[in-house]
């Protein structure tokens, strides 16, 4: 199960890289409920369909650093970069806990943080 469950982040988030918003939603329940701690929730594919327009203006840059099954969970480890509507690349880490249905995504609670240039020295 671990092993299908991770072909299945790595399907969806290929779609994303290459700017399919429909093709990733394929991939999530119709009722999928995205947490994003400390900001906002998003209840339904609609709601995520709408954030997704916003939040990706470009393709996303995935860097998965780990992927850890247990059941019907899925945590993603690594780093997105996004390029908001001046054109500036942000550089943040993540932690993405999925929990999946069916074979499908229908939680996600995602701890995302802007990864700050490291201090020399």
């Amino acid at each position: 199960m671990s092993e299908t469950h991770k072909a299945i982040l790595e399907k969806a988030n290929a779609a994303i890289a290459q700017g399919d918003h429909e093709g990733f939603l394929t991939f999530c329940t119709d009722d999928t409920k995205w947490t994003f701690v400390g900001d906002r929730t998003l209840d339904g594919k609609q709601a995520v369909r709408e954030w997704m327009a916003t939040a990706y203006l470009e393709p996303p840059r995935f860097e998965v650093h780990r992927l850890i099954a247990d059941g019907d969970f899925l945590a993603a480890l690594g780093e997105i970069t996004l390029k908001d509507e001046t054109g500036k690349a942000t550089r943040h880490a993540y932690c993405d806990v999925w929990r999946l249905r069916d074979g499908r995504l229908a939680e996600l609670q995602a701890f995302v943080v802007e990864a700050r240039p490291q201090a020399q020295g």
